[in-house]
């Protein structure tokens, strides 16, 4: 993950991550800034590393900001003096900031070399990088079936980063509800009014909102052109046909995702936003959405397959083989019938 954001450290961040090899720091706060890695706070040792580990690193953490921060042991190895990684990742901080920190973390143990780092901790509270904190991690990995360094990593990943779980956002257990702007709401609101045919939204990452895209008229035809070949969208499409002898227009939500060539940043954004998106619209919007659509490609999006899509022809078969046959003159039970002038009652 560490290539996709391009950040490396300063001048000032290598020269001091240089100088911190001969013991005399104890604690290195990164930042990023800037696209690039700076220090934020440096403190050197006066005692035991346990005796100052709380006064040191706790007062250095933001609750809406993550960091890294570089804590030296007293131990050594035969690379040098023994470092633990403290992840500060805080529930507060914005999506954008817990992402970018966690796709740059390869690069900071690069920059500083990873077989100084003995110890990664991952933390979202203070509680998690505490020396409280930080003893139960070692606990954990004596105990059995220890993960390491770098599992622990990745558990963490996708616990917090992948499945974006932070509490200073609304939040459903579907994923999360990125603000919709007041230009996407109007469109929607039009096209609920059938004033649109069709509205596409993407997701406005700097602001953490979901915006308007487009919402040029749009015929059945013309919509495979409306699906972007590089990046996800939402569409909202008036799909205006015949079916069982009736005129219909119905609402389908299409979901476009062009599979990898999005960053894995916008695949997730884009699959965690699309939940709470579509509650938003069906309940506060009352717009009722009559299929919904998956696609990777507009080439898709044919109208036998939108057809198909609405009337699958199983669901038709089945209904014909349940309705009853009616009774004809030649259907049904056969009965005797007597001839002329005689009668089947009995003397």
């Amino acid at each position: 993950m560490s290539h996709q954001t391009g950040i490396r450290a300063s001048v000032e961040v290598r020269n001091l991550f240089a100088k911190a090899k001969n013991g005399n720091y104890r604690l290195l706060k990164i930042v990023i800034e800037n696209e690039q890695l700076v220090m934020s706070a440096t403190h050197n040792a006066t005692r035991k590393w346990d005796q100052e580990y709380d006064s040191l690193v706790l007062p250095v953490l933001q609750d809406d900001m993550p960091a890294y921060v570089l804590y030296r042991l007293d131990s050594t190895s035969s690379h040098g003096y023994e470092w633990i990684l403290l992840a500060w990742s805080p529930d507060q901080s914005s999506v954008r900031q817990k992402m970018l920190y966690a796709a740059t973390r390869e690069t900071l143990k690069k920059e500083f070399g990873s077989v100084h780092i003995k110890d990664e901790i991952f933390g979202t509270a203070r509680d998690d990088v505490s020396l409280s904190g930080y003893r139960k991690y070692l606990s954990s990995q004596a105990g059995p079936l220890p993960l390491t360094a770098a599992e622990e990593m990745l558990k963490q990943i996708r616990l917090n980063e992948m499945d974006i779980s932070l509490k200073g956002k609304q939040q459903t257990l579907q994923g999360v509800a990125f603000p919709v702007h007041q230009d996407a709401t109007r469109a929607l609101e039009k096209f609920r009014e059938k004033k649109l045919t069709y509205v596409q939204l993407e997701i406005d990452f700097p602001n953490e909102r979901i915006k308007l895209s487009d919402a040029t008229p749009t015929e059945l035809k013309d919509l495979p052109k409306r699906i972007p070949k590089d990046s996800a969208r939402y569409h909202f499409f008036l799909y205006k046909h015949s079916h069982a002898g009736s005129y219909l227009e119905s609402t389908v939500f299409i979901y476009s995702m062009p599979g990898y060539t999005c960053s894995v940043r916008e695949r997730m954004l884009y699959s965690s936003c699309k939940s709470p998106l579509l509650d938003t619209v069906e309940k506060n919007l009352n717009i009722q959405i009559a299929k919904k659509l998956e696609v990777s490609t507009g080439d898709e999006l044919t109208g036998d397959f939108l057809y198909e899509a609405l009337h699958p022809k199983q669901n038709a078969h089945r209904q014909n083989l349940a309705k009853p046959r009616g009774s004809t003159g030649t259907g049904g039970v056969s009965r005797m019938v007597p001839p002329p002038g005689r009668s089947n009652t009995k003397d």
